[in-house]
């Protein structure tokens, strides 16, 4: 009878005191986020297989008209070429500057900016001659680079597309990226197509479409197969993304005998 009486004093004083800070207790709170809703996944439809030079460590990949660039990586390997994107052959090549490991690469007028991985610096090239022109500071990892029309979005394998000025390289905003609300990280490769922004994750097969203004995953391509002799080694892969016009594009990988032009249907 005493113990009964103790409870029930404890719990009138639990609700005056909970009364007098202001309300009722609040409810509790989960750390889980919940997805907004998760990015569908479609799979490349393949058109045609072209050859690639199987030396190639590709980085960047951009369609510009009747030429095809590619910017390739390694120390002491690291190249901007010129390809024929009809049959892959490489019409013109120049080695990267002070033997720096090139990344990702954009064609911006009668310019191209590459990235280099950890030297610091954007080399901007002339494209008539495929020659270095300039540099520019960078602050952190370059990693894939594409231009967007008033914009270069830039991935440095964090979750976050950085935003440069597409005349002088300085960084002037970042996004942070998600897929279903959780963090993205190992951005590589990019492409700017209508708005948006696709996007190789590294040592994966995926392939993802970003909107740059709130940083979310809109679609995601499940490409694993898409080169059968990709196999178990990881290093080997899918690095390469050029726009070729419409739902159409040229995907390729990190030492790859062949380029596929696919076409990537919008989720129904």
């Amino acid at each position: 009878m005493y113990a009964s009486l103790v409870r029930r004093a404890a719990a009138v004083l639990l609700a005056v005191a909970t009364v007098s800070c202001g309300g009722s207790s609040p409810p509790a709170q989960s750390d889980t986020p919940t997805p907004s809703g998760s990015a569908p996944v479609i799979e490349p439809v393949v058109l045609e297989e072209i050859p690639h030079d199987v030396t190639a460590w590709t980085q960047g990949l951009e369609l510009d008209g009747n030429i095809l660039y590619e910017g390739t990586g390694i120390v002491g390997q690291s190249q901007v070429r010129e390809l024929d994107p009809a049959t892959g052959a490489v019409r013109r090549a120049a080695p990267a500057p002070n033997n720096y490991y090139g990344e990702g690469i954009t064609v911006v007028g009668d310019r191209i900016w590459e990235l280099t991985w950890r030297n610091g610096v954007a080399v901007e090239w002339d494209r008539a001659t495929l020659t270095p022109v300039r540099e520019a500071a960078v602050d952190g990892e370059g990693w894939g680079l594409c231009h967007d029309g008033d914009r270069l979005v830039r991935s440095d394998g964090t979750d976050r597309l950085r935003f440069h000025d597409p005349a002088t390289f300085a960084e002037t905003g970042s996004v942070a990226v998600t897929r279903d609300d959780q963090p993205l990280r190992n951005l590589n490769e990019l492409e700017c197509v209508d708005g948006q922004v696709w996007a190789n994750v590294w040592h994966s097969d995926e392939i993802v479409r970003i909107d740059p203004a709130t940083g979310r995953v809109n679609t995601v391509v499940d490409a694993a197969g898409l080169w059968p002799g990709q196999g178990d080694d990881r290093e080997k892969v899918l690095n390469g993304i050029a726009h070729v016009g419409g739902d159409e594009y040229l995907l390729t990988g990190k030492f790859w005998p062949s380029m596929y032009r696919v076409r990537l249907d919008p989720p129904g």
